[in-house]
């Protein structure tokens, strides 16, 4: 399955210099936020695969305009062609703004998932907005990783863990790729082309 992940930034080569074939042989388009909803909506209408995505921290539009033809998966489970692909949106709390949790509050929402997981059988791709602690994150309040995505991929094990937030211009500290155990762990900023 070939998956576009995006996040951050609208990407300049899928929306100002869009051509249709450029979606060509893309299965799957998952969003780790912070995205305009026009410009999932955009890619919602000339795709032909699923636009899944979760909340950033600056998604706070999506209430009033939520992204047209796309499938919010923020504390859920979506299977798409087998795969089970799990979304826990938002960031770490610095300023008590809408879509920000402190690393309780997410572990609690990763708990509440574990029925969801079970019935599902486990999870393939875990999609958030900001990355694990110290995995990928930035010593920076705003910018540090969640526990609880560590725990996630320690017990289920998902081939893939999606996530945004870190954006490729803060400094020689980015990493696109790497791994944790059996997960592949891919920063989605701006866009990323993943095949699982």
């Amino acid at each position: 399955m070939r998956i576009l992940l995006i996040a951050d930034e609208e990407s300049k080569y899928y929306w100002d210099f869009f051509e249709k074939q450029k979606l060509e042989g893309i299965d799957l388009i998952i969003s780790c936020g912070d995205l305009a909803p026009q410009y999932l909506s955009f890619l919602a209408t000339f795709a032909k695969v699923p636009v899944l995505y979760i909340h950033g921290n600056h998604d706070y539009c999506y209430e009033e305009t939520p992204p047209d033809g796309c499938i919010c998966i923020d504390d859920d489970i979506f299977v798409y062609e087998g795969m089970r692909i799990m979304g826990l949106g938002g960031c770490m709390s610095y300023n008590y703004g809408p879509n920000q949790y402190t690393q309780a509050e997410m572990k609690k929402r990763a708990k509440k998932m574990r029925r969801k997981i079970k019935k599902n059988g486990g999870i393939d791709i875990l999609v958030t907005h900001a990355p694990a602690y110290r995995l990928n994150d930035s010593e920076d309040l705003p910018h540090t990783g969640f526990e609880a995505f560590l725990e996630l991929m320690d017990t289920y094990k998902p081939k893939l863990f999606a996530h945004g937030h870190v954006h490729i211009n803060y400094g020689r500290d980015f990493k696109r790729e790497s791994m944790y155990n059996e997960t592949k762990v891919i920063n989605a900023y701006e866009k990323f082309i993943v095949e699982i």
